[in-house]
Order: C-alpha cells, then structure tokens, then sequence
C-alpha cells in the first residue's frame, strides 16, 4: 500500500509493536490475521495521511526517483521484458493512485494480498456486499483509467 519498501519495512515493525502491547485487548470477534490486517491498514492509512498532507501526490515522487520494482520469474531476465514489467505496473499503480480511498484498499487486500473477500470485509468492516461493490466499481475505474493512459501514451 505504501509503496517503498522501506517505509513498509517500518510500518510492519509498528505493527508488531502494537500486536505485542494490545495482544491483551484482542476480542476474538475476528480471526487473529483479519485483526492484524485492520491494524496494518490503519498504520498504512495513516502514513499515506501524513505524506499526502506533506505532499499533493505520494506516489510520484516514488516512481521519479526508483521506478517500479518487480521481481522477476526464474528464466525471465531478459531486460525487455523487465522493462515491460515495471512499465505495466507502473501504469497499474498510476491508476491505482486515482482509486477512491476504500475501493483502492479493497483492491489492494483482494489482487495484492490475494485475500478472501470475507475477510476483507472483515479487515475493513464492512458487509460482504459492500466489498464486492467496492471491487467491482475499483475494476471499472481502472479500466476506464487505464484505458486514458494507453491512449495518452499511444498518442504521444
């Protein structure tokens, strides 16, 4: 969700920090994960808050300075294709970045963290309904998203 891999790095630190002191305070009304799953968005949210008041756009600076990193399949090193990756996925994250804030965390959580739709309506709490609503509206905005950046770039 946050993009740079060390301030995940860091917000995952604060997250076991906060598991290991509010472990007591844990109710049970959810799985442990899903819990740990709110706790980690919050700080996310949180974060991406702080920087978005620093700054009008959290991610540009990102990819100008480091572009997109993605790991690559074993037997898949040729650099054309590399670059292929990091550019399709740096027009994914471009259109990501557009997302209305639940529809970008519900899409995030489902075809990033590839969680169960269940538990991501648990995580965000909010009915199951809401969350396929939500994922559904995330698909068309980025279709529609995606589809100006290509037709931006092709016309360049």
């Amino acid at each position: 969700m946050v993009q740079d891999h060390g301030t995940a790095e860091d917000i995952s630190q604060d997250v076991f920090v906060t598991v290991f002191k509010s472990i007591l305070s844990f109710n049970e009304q959810s799985s442990l994960t899903t819990w740990i799953y709110r706790i980690t968005v919050n700080k996310c949210l949180d974060h991406l808050r702080t920087k978005k008041r620093q700054k009008a756009n959290p991610f540009s600076q990102f990819f100008q300075k480091t572009g997109v990193q993605m790991e690559d399949k074993p037997g898949f090193d040729h650099p054309g294709i590399q670059l292929e990756r990091r550019e399709t996925a740096r027009y994914l994250f471009e259109a990501i970045e557009h997302l209305p804030e639940n529809q970008k965390i519900a899409f995030i959580l489902a075809h990033i963290e590839d969680l169960p739709q269940k538990e991501i309506a648990e995580t965000m709490n909010m009915s199951l309904k809401a969350v396929e609503s939500l994922l559904q509206r995330a698909k068309v905005m980025l279709r529609r998203k995606l589809s100006d950046i290509y037709d931006r770039r092709k016309n360049t």
